[in-house]
């Protein structure tokens, strides 16, 4: 599979029908074998998701278990106390309760969606290459479970007598297991406690409302994901993201950089190249064609997203129960790569045609769950209902495509009083 990240701010017109929302917009676009899969909008200044603020404690509400709690800008955000375990208060020694006043770090976890607020955590998280930091309080080194024995015990070999504060947790993620070389282990390890030793101590000199720790550029991030593949090519056409991939990759990645390619063609726009106008028109409505005919409905509710398979021009020269295997096993591809591209999230409900077999019915479960293990958002595929409707949940990170869009458009027409 040849993979392409495609980082241009694509010059869309009318012409181009709903794609030309993102004209302009400084964008992600992650290609597989020619198909556009996901798109990352950079949201710098919009989103807060992964900041890191000394935040003040405005009320705490014991009947819900929970704080309000207001960062920079006079933003008010909400703190359940199932996200504090070990929180690291700036004014005072933390005996248990929080009380209004309290100063005390916080990271944001979802931006604010609708009427809710953005929601916090108090127990921070840093993320490395190799690594993850948890600032918790419990001290140690943890490993994912999708580690083997024998890997783990590398990774603990590897970092021998490295001092991990109390106040910390490092986890090493899956991809450490892909490492021989100790060094980058040990040196990733080293940089990310230090990174976090900095953060401690940034919190306790820093006034409150202070932002201590940004969040990357949306086309940057995603290149951290390391949960799945990095590209085979990085391309651009913007000469400051092309020096701050260059200068990322020279750090983290130096193996790769030769993958990082310049496109200074003015006649024909990265976005015409990968013939991306189509594919993101599709991405905005609500119905997808399927080479074989067949097609799926996606309808996103206030609940769930319903998504209906259909087997519209389907060859009527073979039997039915081919026909219906052949479409849902399509189906199913289709469904992932929606899912990812549209970046539905909470609870998606698919109703593939009927099949006769408990079997077959099996054998399309795991490969959902196959697909769905590219997905740099976790996914989850549930079971399948007596009434043939296949459960799935994605992990909501960020807004889909198309509210961001929307959202995009009213502040627009506002700004300009339409």
């Amino acid at each position: 599979m040849s993979t392409v990240y495609v980082i241009t701010r694509p010059d869309f017109s009318e012409k181009d029908g709903a794609a030309a929302l993102l004209s302009r917009k400084l964008c992600g676009f992650w290609i597989e074998d020619g198909k556009l899969m996901e798109i990352r909008i950079d949201r710098s200044g919009q989103s807060l998701l992964g900041n890191i603020y000394v935040g003040k404690v405005k009320n705490v509400v014991r009947n819900i278990e929970s704080a309000f709690v207001e960062i920079a800008g006079g933003q008010v955000c909400f703190l359940p106390f199932s996200e504090i375990s070990c929180p690291v208060l700036t004014n005072r020694q933390y005996d248990g309760t929080l009380k209004p006043g309290d100063e005390l770090l916080v990271q944001v976890k979802k931006d604010a969606a609708k009427t809710k607020d953005p929601l916090l955590t108090a127990n921070l998280t840093l993320n490395g290459r190799y690594f993850a930091l948890t600032i918790s309080g419990k001290g140690g080194l943890r490993c994912s479970h999708n580690l083997s024995e024998e890997r783990r015990a590398f990774v603990r070999e590897a970092l021998g007598g490295l001092r991990i504060p109390e106040s910390m947790t490092l986890v090493a993620r899956t991809i450490s297991g892909t490492v021989s070389d100790s060094g980058r282990l040990l040196k990733d390890a080293q940089s990310i406690l230090e990174r976090g030793e900095q953060l401690l101590r940034a919190g306790k000199t820093r006034t409150v409302f202070s932002l201590l720790s940004g969040q990357q550029p949306g086309y940057l991030k995603r290149l951290t994901d390391f949960n799945t593949s990095f590209p085979d090519k990085i391309v651009t056409d913007d000469p400051d993201v092309h020096t701050i991939v260059q200068s990322w990759m020279r750090e983290e990645r130096p193996n790769d950089e030769p993958s990082l390619a310049f496109y200074a063609d003015r006649n024909l726009p990265l976005s015409r190249l990968y013939a991306l106008s189509g594919q993101i028109q599709e991405a905005l409505g609500k119905r997808v064609w399927m080479k074989s005919g067949g097609y799926l409905v996606i309808e996103p509710t206030e609940a769930l997203t319903v998504i209906d398979v259909n087997t519209g021009k389907y060859d009527k020269k073979k039997p039915c129960q081919e026909t219906f295997r052949l479409t849902n096993w399509e189906a199913a591809a289709e469904v992932a790569r929606q899912l990812r591209l549209r970046n539905l999230s909470g609870i998606v409900v698919v109703d593939f045609i009927n099949m006769a077999e408990r079997e077959e019915q099996k054998k399309l479960l795991e490969f959902l769950r196959q697909l769905s293990e590219s997905d740099p958002v976790p996914v989850q595929v549930v079971d399948m209902t007596p009434l043939g409707l296949v459960e799935i949940t994605r992990k909501k990170e960020e807004p889909p495509l198309a509210e961001l869009l929307r959202a995009d458009r009213a502040k627009r027409q506002a700004d300009e009083g339409v």
